[in-house]
């Protein structure tokens, strides 16, 4: 999805401004609904395995933040009475605890220190400056530790 928006160009910095262009000023047209960690891939800060692993973060993240359905289904009935496989449809609340679950496991295994920058970053969608100002950090600190969350989360996805 794009959702384009024109925004200013600080020209002391080159940072780009939250608001739009002033008469005569630089700007620039930014995604919105781009995620900061497909920008650090696009920009190859991030690899294609710690992208993969922040975005399976993400998705776990967002299906767990679902609340339950509250209207009508209309999935077809079930063919039988039996038992079912594993290969059938989780519940959506099942879906959702599932989703929570595979989210804490992931979060545990990148450690409490790392936790907090891939929580702002993958799943906050905080930039990279906004999430090392929000944790105290020190500028350009939060690529290097994102690097390693990241490192340490598709480790524990056990992505090749």
């Amino acid at each position: 999805m794009r959702k384009l928006a024109e925004r200013e160009i600080d020209g002391a910095t080159g940072r780009v401004r939250s608001e739009a262009p002033g008469r005569g000023r630089r700007g620039v047209t930014v995604n919105l609904a781009e995620s900061p960690l497909s920008w650090l891939k696009a920009r190859n800060l991030v690899s294609t395995r710690q992208h993969e692993a922040g975005e399976r973060l993400r998705a776990d993240y967002e299906t767990a933040a679902l609340g339950a359905r509250v209207t009508m289904t209309w999935d077809a009935a079930p063919a039988g009475r039996g038992r079912r496989g594993p290969d059938a449809p989780l519940d959506p609340t099942l879906a959702q605890i599932a989703a929570k679950r595979r989210f804490d496991a992931a979060m545990a295994a990148a450690g409490p220190g790392l936790s907090d920058i891939l929580w702002r970053v993958v799943c906050a969608c905080e930039g990279l400056a906004a999430a090392e100002k929000g944790l105290g950090w020190p500028a350009r600190a939060g690529k290097l530790v994102l690097g390693i969350a990241l490192d340490r989360l598709a480790d524990h996805y056990r992505l090749p």
